[in-house]
């Protein structure tokens, strides 16, 4: 929610009223695209205004695109960042193909009708040892080439400026300014 609320300028972005009292959706896509929808339909049903909800995760070439859909719960249940950045680093131990990608899909509905999707990515590799305090997840490993730095030694602001996240909500902005401002368009609630 941090990371999407930097970036919400013309459309502020707030969480849903009373979400803590909403059971979670079970989430058995098979794609980031597909679990974002589950969430943004059964969330949606809700609210009469708009919404949206993300997934996404890591995907290592390497490791044939694992963990993938699984990023959060890649070393199991409850799994903590570290875990899963140990299991991440196990499997790749002796790999050559370091290359991997943070991925996220956006799902926006309105009253729980599904309106669009949008997905972004961002290109890295794996580092072997982890580096930086900041961010959360991935970052320590994930090396962003042109800022020669791991997502974990950036700024958040730095970071977002580039992520898989921001360019997916660049796209659903963009898509939100087109349709408020098409002839007889009603707009954003």
């Amino acid at each position: 929610m941090r990371e999407f609320r930097q970036a919400s300028a013309p459309f502020p972005i707030i969480p849903l009223p009373g979400l803590e009292f909403i059971a979670a959706p079970d989430e058995t896509g098979d794609s980031f695209a597909a679990n974002a929808v589950q969430k943004a339909v059964y969330y949606g049903a809700h609210t009469s205004g708009l919404l949206f909800a993300e997934d996404s995760g890591l995907e290592a070439d390497g490791l044939n695109g694992a963990p993938g859909i699984y990023s959060a719960r890649f070393a199991g249940p409850g799994a903590t960042d570290a875990a899963n950045n140990a299991l991440l680093l196990a499997r790749l131990a002796g790999v050559s193909n370091r290359r991997a990608r943070y991925r996220c899909a956006i799902a926006l509905v309105e009253a729980g009708r599904l309106l669009a999707t949008f997905e972004g990515a961002v290109e890295g590799e794996i580092i072997q040892t982890p580096r930086g305090t900041g961010g959360f997840g991935y970052d320590p490993l994930f090396y962003y080439p042109p800022y020669a730095r791991t997502f974990a030694e950036c700024t958040a602001g730095e970071k977002f400026a580039v992520s898989h996240r921001a360019r997916a909500l660049a796209l659903m902005m963009a898509y939100l300014e087109r349709t408020a401002s098409a002839p007889g368009a009603a707009g954003p609630a």
